[in-house]
């Protein structure tokens, strides 16, 4: 069974047009303005070929029918037989004119065509049975003869003597064939100063398309899976022109490249961060582990004696000893338990507060545990220095700054407290003059088990500390709306905490306090 016709038609035109898919666009642009060209020329050609070739017909036609009415009036003035063609000799008749006479059934008795040299030839039978079949109505006929070539023939009959008369056609054969050389070449001329013209254009107008492909190439080979993405490809400010489609191209993809830059340097943060918080989640369960083992270790300790009956230690004194890490246990639970209430954000009891009061106690119960140290406080008021928060957190956190400075500095150390009240903020300040913090620690201050024996050993209970005293300054000052902020160099050391005052927009709403809420 044989395919038929139409499925070979698509079959063919769908591999086609898969062919000039697989083209670039330049190559595809040049073939199809080419072919609309080489249609377009052809057209005009066909057009003008056949509008010429009626002209000159038409005319031919003209002369045909011109030189037929001649020639019977030219036998009508004449007294010969039927076979008499003697207006053919006549002055005027163009060489390869053609003439007959007909007898009374319409058949050629005598035909005669004018030669080069102005004579009469006669026309042999086969030349004269082409002209067989011609009728006197007027009506124009193209024949061959053979020897002479293509006639164009017309035979008149009517009231006068029949008489059929041709003309050659050979001029006007000429005169299209050498219109149809010149068209041709000059349409193969045209078409290839176009077609090399349109490639030199098409390929300047696609160069800022093939630049900004080459930018989104180079782009694809970065690596973007791993690594800091940062200074991808962009395409040039030149080829990003809204007015033209390859710039609208070129924009669009300057703004995905950017979207993808921030999404990757937005992952990059986020793992960053998710690592260091993993660090930091180990590092804070070692270190959480290990202050909770040591009063762990020493009351087991302790107790394993006591259970001995050793004579070693006095119960007293092994019973003291307890006491004193179980407490040092219970204060690393609660300072734990506190961060973690401030981390989840849970409300803190919020009243008005006197930082003035609340920082001069905390002088007086930091002077009572550390005589060896001169401690100062300093009134700077031009406002009442009223806070709206937790008193008893906000006094931790300035006990915590005067313990941190007792304990990291040497005695003899001057320790001075000052608190600075304006209309627009209050702050406190802890100021020393000893040896400093180091350098590295600096970024890493407030955060957790941050000490700068980074052994996490001590050679005593009242040696150093746990490492979340500076953490809990922080937590307690943000969840109060404040800052805090730390400048160090050996000679001195100071702390700043700054809280909205009472009247600010930005403090926080005093809720009932425990006494209020039960009355």
């Amino acid at each position: 069974m044989s395919p038929r016709p139409g499925g070979s038609r698509r079959t063919h035109g769908r591999s086609l047009r898969a062919r000039l898919n697989g083209r670039s666009l330049w190559t595809r642009l040049l073939l199809f303005i080419a072919a609309t060209l080489v249609a377009v020329c052809a057209a005009m050609a066909v057009t003008t070929v056949f509008a010429q070739r009626a002209y000159l017909l038409g005319n031919l036609d003209q002369r045909v029918t011109d030189a037929a009415e001649r020639g019977q009036g030219g036998l009508q003035n004449r007294v010969g037989d039927a076979t008499d063609l003697g207006f053919l000799s006549e002055r005027g008749q163009a060489v390869g004119t053609l003439a007959a006479r007909f007898d009374d059934d319409g058949n050629i008795t005598a035909a005669e065509v004018v030669t080069q040299d102005g004579g009469q030839q006669v026309l042999t039978a086969a030349q004269r049975a082409a002209l067989a079949g011609i009728t006197t109505d007027g009506s124009l006929h193209t024949r061959t003869v053979p020897g002479l070539g293509s006639y164009r023939l017309t035979a008149l009959g009517g009231d006068g003597i029949p008489v059929l008369t041709g003309l050659p056609m050979g001029d006007v054969q000429d005169m299209i064939s050498g219109l149809v050389v010149v068209e041709a070449l000059v349409a193969a001329v045209g078409l290839t100063a176009a077609g090399c013209v349109c490639a030199v254009v098409i390929r300047r107008q696609l160069r800022p398309l093939g630049r900004v492909a080459a930018t989104a190439v180079e782009v694809s080979r970065s690596p973007l899976g791993h690594g800091e993405v940062v200074g991808l490809t962009r395409v040039p400010e030149r080829d990003t022109d809204p007015g033209s489609e390859a710039g609208q191209v070129g924009a669009a993809l300057n703004r995905m490249i950017d979207h993808v830059e921030s999404s990757l340097a937005e992952r990059q943060r986020g793992e960053e961060e998710m690592r260091h918080s993993e660090e930091r989640m180990r590092r804070f369960l070692a270190d959480a582990s290990h202050e909770l083992r040591t009063p762990l270790a020493s009351i087991a300790g302790y107790a394993e004696l006591m259970n001995r009956g050793t004579e070693k230690i006095e119960p007293t004194l092994a019973w003291r000893r307890v006491s004193a890490e179980s407490a040092r246990m219970t204060g690393l639970v609660e300072d734990l338990l506190l961060l973690a209430r401030l981390d989840e954000g849970r409300p803190l009891q919020s009243a008005e507060v006197d930082l003035a009061a609340l920082v001069a106690e905390a002088v007086w119960d930091a002077r009572a545990a550390g005589e060896g140290h001169n401690w100062q406080l300093a009134l700077l008021l031009d406002a009442p220095a009223l806070v709206v928060g937790d008193e008893a957190r906000l006094h931790q956190v300035v006990a915590n700054l005067l313990a941190n400075a007792r304990v990291h500095t040497p005695v003899g150390t001057t320790v001075v407290a000052s608190v600075e009240a304006t209309d627009v903020s209050c702050r406190i300040r802890v100021r020393d003059d000893g040896p400093g913090i180091p350098e590295h620690l600096l970024p890493s201050v407030f955060e957790r088990f941050t000490r700068g024996d980074a052994s996490r050993s001590r050679g005593g209970p009242t040696e150093g500390g746990s490492g979340l005293g500076l953490a809990i300054v922080a937590a307690v000052t943000a969840a109060h709306g404040g800052r805090v902020q730390v400048e160090s160099a050996p000679g001195r050391t100071e702390f700043t905490i700054e809280l909205p005052p009472a009247t600010s927009p930005t403090a926080p709403n005093p809720a009932p306090t425990r006494a209020a809420a039960s009355a």
